[in-house]
């Protein structure tokens, strides 16, 4: 692939520029970018089905709340057409809403089409693809983007048939049964009664799940916020690891004394949530916490998370929970990946879940979809209500970090990739030969350095960004002032590599 098409691809997503707003920030995922990238998806599935032309497929395609989604949306369907194919026009949708449209016997499309950049600012646009197997692979993605690049599309004799469909009402109703199935009420078809959970879209895509989940199962939904899609994002950005996010549903649930608070993100595909006493489960509290449930059902299974959780949700898995935890590589769908790996090799792993939000479950096709995972959460909270007990109770033996802070060193060489490595090789070498530092074994990303109690009390990793030319240095230590400790000694190796802009460093040099 060119440089061009190249630049578009993130990981098994696409992600792009779509529109003016941003000073320095130029339109790439235009709207022909778009549908060659949707046609060549198209010709995607023709190779790899046993499809003999595109005519013979169809196709979902739906967007969340961006601006440019409804306009971007149509251009993609309008090339659908002329390539022949059954096209189902969902309009508002959520990412997991489409990959279910795969499976959905009202739909059972070919493939779907997902217009969204997740958190990204307004003026972001992106792609993901399903198939009735899961979301495409990165080089899945990769092929699809070189077919787009080639630009050969054949014309279908007759155009293909397009239809609006409301899908958001079938995936919803998929989700109301699940949590039926799971309390188990005395009124089954309203196991939420006497509960009050309020939910925050952010302008997003995930206001159904208030008045297409939660009211028609009997709960209280009064105090939901900022449910209306707007693209603009007016009131925060809808992003469960953004600190006035959270303060925005934390003060919400608090005002109106919720059982419980949701919050998710702009496609739902990825949520946090806040208890009855305003306490914040996101990162690794949402990991012990969906540990906690998961370990219930399936004792000593294999909970597989992302490299930059806390050695206290380790002991808390390991040693509380009795199950087996496992670091993998940040990336929702490698630690989805090693998930289905480890079962397939006859390890039992039931949930891959990044501190992110992103969590995806075996019983759910292990599709990272936050509307699900928190129906797991509502479920356990109706279960507890009936014992008299409360979801914090779930969270007794977590020992969280006294201190946490993300740097992001950015990299100023061209090949921002080996260099990056180069610079990680090096902080291994050096810590293999420092007092009260050690490498930690089988370590899937980077290197991460335990500190002992003389010498930060702690740890940190170092690893590559996925995409972007950076070094994220992630650091914790159970003790005041252990960060200090850490990075006094750590500042000053970093700050020699001349390819390393260690400008936010300097306090500790």
């Amino acid at each position: 692939m060119d440089k061009f098409w190249k630049s578009l691809q993130n990981g098994s997503d696409i992600r792009g520029v779509a529109m003016e707003g941003i000073a320095g920030e130029e339109i790439n995922l235009s709207t022909e970018a778009v549908t060659r990238i949707a046609c060549g998806f198209v010709q995607f599935l023709v190779q790899s089905s046993n499809s003999n032309s595109s005519s013979s497929l169809s196709l979902a395609v739906g967007h969340d709340s961006r601006i440019t989604g409804p306009s971007l949306a149509s251009a993609i369907i309008e090339a659908l057409l002329q390539m022949g194919c059954r096209v189902l026009d969902f309009g508002l949708a959520s990412t997991p809403a489409m990959f279910m449209s795969t499976l959905a016997r009202e739909t059972r499309v070919d493939g779907a089409i997902m217009l969204t950049a997740s958190h990204l600012p307004f003026n972001r646009n992106g792609m993901k693809f399903f198939i009735s197997k899961g979301g495409l692979e990165k080089e899945d993605v990769t092929k699809a983007l070189e077919l787009a690049q080639k630009g050969e599309f054949p014309v279908a004799r007759e155009p293909g048939s397009h239809q609006k469909f409301d899908f958001m009402p079938v995936y919803a109703a998929t989700i109301r049964e699940t949590i039926c199935k799971g309390v188990q009420a005395g009124d089954y078809d309203h196991p939420l009664a006497g509960l009050h959970i309020i939910v925050d879209a952010g302008n997003g895509a995930g206001g159904f799940y208030a008045e297409q989940v939660l009211k028609p199962l009997g709960a209280d939904i009064t105090g939901s916020q900022f449910l209306e899609p707007d693209g603009r994002f007016p009131n925060h950005i809808p992003n469960p690891e953004n600190q006035q996010a959270m303060n925005a549903i934390v003060q919400a649930s608090i005002r109106h004394n919720a059982d419980l608070g949701i919050i998710f993100d702009t496609d739902v595909d990825r949520a946090a949530v806040v208890d009855d006493k305003g306490m914040q489960i996101n990162r690794n509290r949402l990991v012990a916490l969906m540990a906690a449930i998961v370990l219930k059902e399936h004792p000593g299974s294999v909970i597989v998370t992302d490299s930059i959780t806390s050695d206290g949700l380790t002991e808390f898995i390991q040693g509380t929970l009795k199950g087996e935890h496992r670091r993998f590589k940040r990336g929702y769908r490698n630690v989805i990946n090693e998930s289905l790996r480890l079962n397939a090799e006859g390890k039992e792993s039931w949930l891959a879940i990044e501190t992110s939000g992103h969590a995806a479950m075996k019983e759910n096709y292990f599709l990272d979809d936050g509307a699900y995972m928190v129906s797991r959460i509502v479920i356990e909270l109706a279960r507890l209500k009936k014992k008299g007990q409360e979801l914090g109770d779930l969270l007794h033996g977590l020992r969280e970090p006294v201190e946490s802070q993300e740097f992001r060193l950015n990299i100023t060489e061209p090949d921002f990739a080996a260099y990056g490595q180069k610079v990680i090789a090096e902080v291994e070498e050096f810590c293999r030969h420092s007092q009260g530092w050690s490498v930690v074994p089988d370590n899937c990303e980077g290197t991460r350095i335990s500190c002992n109690r003389q010498n930060g009390f702690g740890w940190f990793l170092l690893r590559l960004s996925l995409h972007d030319p950076v070094l994220p240095l992630n650091v914790e230590s159970d003790e005041p002032g252990g960060i200090d400790t850490i990075m006094h000694r750590l500042s000053p190796l970093l700050e020699k590599f001349d390819g390393l802009d260690t400008s936010g460093l300097k306090v500790y040099i």
